[in-house]
């Protein structure tokens, strides 16, 4: 790794995502010390007692954050245990950008779902950022929450003609779009392309500060949270299910969640997704007043369409997230080895999109993640299990799809199911 400078606290966890959320995986080393100190960890223990609840959530990072907020909403007695400290696993490795655009294309989508899934699932999408931009409305200081919107880079030529049929399949089902040829792209945003889809519907955010705000309210409404807790078994007996955690001690609940990032669930094939490396950096503040007039300034997230591609965004202090160079996960050392030499491609890929600004290094990181087959995530039960149900937003949209489960998982909690779960089961 390039020699760090001194950490400071950015409005922001640095983490990472290929694409654009932020999805989930596991950061290659300690969180730094300010991220941990805010007010709610002094208040947590380990759970030392048995418990019984209606539901019981493993994972208390973002999802499992805005699901127990959900299922508190609806009037649901909730217990939550998390082996690390809130936030500190894939959460803490986050990048946060909200897009309701998925890894697998509209057109590839249908191919594999069916166009009324796959419509459905990135409708969704446009539902989880208003949901979010609603939660941050009402938390004090919410999470760094900030409207955007997305451009998604033709980096080829031979791109443009695939780009702007997904630009006009996405409008014609009512996503707002738009298909900006290279000369548009250059003029306004002064990158170089072969054209880009422009879409309204984005926003970013602070996952690890998102994930606090929301855990220290649930707490205020009742959620039993317990940190530094592993869960070593999980049992079930028709419709109930208990987990046994370290110390021995039970949790007993109508449902479990597991909500673990891309830590798959004891009962669940490895075989179900994909890991691979992925990393990220985070620049010094970029002085925009020097740059004049035009250019980019971080009003849209960016994405391009080469795999695997790279993206960026701007923070609220001026600083520059960048991500990608993603290759097949095989072991940790060897992710981090080459971390170096991959971190030097982001910057070089960085600069020459943004060459009047020659953004400064400031943190890198690598960090595993998980995808699936289809690029969707996995929401509700487990196949032969019917009190266990899982919230796994594999892919680049973790926080995009944790806003939709805790709305799906909520509902089927409550004896309400919604009829948009059957998209995300496991045995789809």
């Amino acid at each position: 790794m390039p020699p760090q400078p001194a950490l400071r606290a950015i409005g922001l966890a640095p983490g990472t995502r290929p694409a654009q959320s932020h999805g989930h995986m596991d950061l290659h080393s300690g969180a730094p010390f300010w991220l941990v100190r805010n007010g709610l960890d002094a208040e947590l223990e380990a759970l030392h007692r048995d418990e019984r609840c209606d539901v019981a959530i493993v994972g208390a990072g973002v999802t499992g954050a805005l699901v127990a907020d959900a299922l508190i909403t609806a009037g649901m007695d909730v217990v939550m245990v998390e082996q690390r400290m809130p936030g500190l696993g894939s959460t803490a490795a986050s990048t946060a950008l909200l897009q309701y655009e998925i890894d697998t294309e509209l057109q590839d989508l249908i191919a594999i779902a069916g166009e009324p899934a796959a419509v459905r699932a990135y409708q969704l999408g446009v539902g989880a950022i208003e949901d979010l931009e609603r939660l941050a409305a009402a938390i004090p200081d919410g999470f760094g929450f900030s409207r955007r919107h997305s451009l998604y880079l033709a980096s080829r030529r031979h791109h443009a003609r695939r780009l702007e049929r997904e630009h006009r399949l996405r409008c014609a089902h009512g996503l707002r779009t738009e298909w900006w040829d290279a000369r548009q792209v250059e003029r306004t945003y002064g990158f170089r392309s072969s054209g880009a889809i422009w879409s309204a519907d984005a926003a970013q955010a602070d996952a690890l500060r998102l994930t606090r705000h929301v855990l220290a309210r649930a707490c205020r409404r009742g959620l039993r949270l317990y940190a530094r807790t592993n869960v070593i078994a999980c049992e079930t007996a028709g419709r109930r299910a208990s987990i046994t955690c370290g110390r021995g001690h039970r949790v007993r609940a109508r449902h479990i969640i597991f909500a673990t990032g891309y830590e798959l669930p004891p009962m669940l094939s490895r075989g179900l997704v994909r890991l691979h490396s992925t990393y990220a950096l985070v620049t010094e503040p970029i002085n925009l007043p020097a740059l004049g007039h035009g250019g980019w300034r971080g009003e849209c997230v960016v994405w391009e369409s080469a795999r695997p591609y790279f993206y960026m965004r701007m923070t609220d202090d001026n600083r520059i997230i960048a991500g990608g160079e993603d290759v097949p996960f095989t072991n940790a050392a060897a992710r981090d080895a080459v971390m170096p030499e991959r971190t030097n491609r982001l910057m070089r890929r960085l600069r020459a999109m943004l060459p009047d600004v020659y953004p400064e290094l400031a943190f890198s990181w690598a960090g595993t993640f998980a995808e699936t087959t289809d690029g969707l995530p996995y929401i509700g039960t487990v196949p032969g299990h019917p009190a266990i149900l899982v919230a796994l937003g594999y892919g680049g949209n973790g926080i995009t799809f944790s806003a939709i489960a805790a709305r799906l998982l909520a509902g089927h909690c409550t004896g309400s199911p919604d009829r948009d779960l059957p998209i995300f089961r496991i045995d789809r």
